[in-house]
């Protein structure tokens, strides 16, 4: 399904009954509905992001839900999309805290590509109709995607932006992990401490810190 670790690690949560129910609901979801993002590109975060291959997790709340927008990244749209308001805030706030110029497009395939994954806490969304699929079973997937990640020996970064993304990852090892919290970067909670959070700075000086290569940051054009 994954087509790397994640097969493994996940093996017995896919047999989960929860899990085949899912399956079962997207059939007919993507059969009746618009769904984004397209079913192939479903678990384009973890296909992207092995599980020994993550070193920091950007946890979203669910997909973008307009035509052409979610590409199965957190926070990221395919190139030639309009940059939505969130990842405008999270450009500025990238450029605000490592100098990096904010790229011409909204794809963060090149963090993906690093180790970082960007994952939503619920993977797909009817066209034009947000939290539409929430509780269907994907919190209790992501859940799993996140225990199995604190598991992990290798120290990891966790950044959880918003009260949503906070709930998720309260159990997070803090003694092993690093965790850093701010406000979300969407345009309505940006101004109440995501601006002057340098998330991304903090995270290098983690991974540096425990003699692991940092994140470029920097997305090229």
């Amino acid at each position: 399904m994954f087509d790397n670790d994640w097969d493994n690690v996940l093996q017995d949560e896919t047999q989960k009954t929860y899990f085949q129910n899912l399956r079962y609901t997207l059939a007919r979801e993507y059969k009746e509905h618009s769904v984004y993002p397209p079913k192939e590109l479903l678990f384009t975060a973890m296909k992207r992001c092995s599980y020994m291959g993550t070193r920091v997790v950007i946890l979203g709340q669910d997909p973008y839900h307009g035509p052409g927008q979610a590409h199965g990244l957190s926070f990221s749209v395919g190139p030639g999309v309009r940059i939505p308001p969130s990842l405008r805030n999270i450009y500025t706030e990238l450029s605000d805290d490592i100098g990096a110029n904010p790229p011409n497009h909204g794809s963060l395939l090149h963090w993906a590509d690093q180790g970082v994954l960007l994952l939503n806490a619920v993977l797909t969304v009817r066209e034009g109709n947000p939290n539409s699929h929430k509780g269907i079973g994907w919190e209790t997937f992501t859940d799993a995607v996140m225990e199995k990640l604190n598991e992990r020996e290798t120290p990891l970064v966790f950044i959880l932006w918003g009260s949503h993304a906070q709930q998720k990852g309260a159990f997070i090892d803090q003694r092993r992990h690093l965790v850093i919290q701010s406000p979300h970067p969407s345009p309505f909670s940006a101004h109440r401490g995501f601006f002057g959070s340098r998330p991304f700075s903090r995270t290098n000086e983690f991974l540096q810190g425990h003699g692991l290569a940092p994140i470029n940051w920097n997305i090229p054009n």
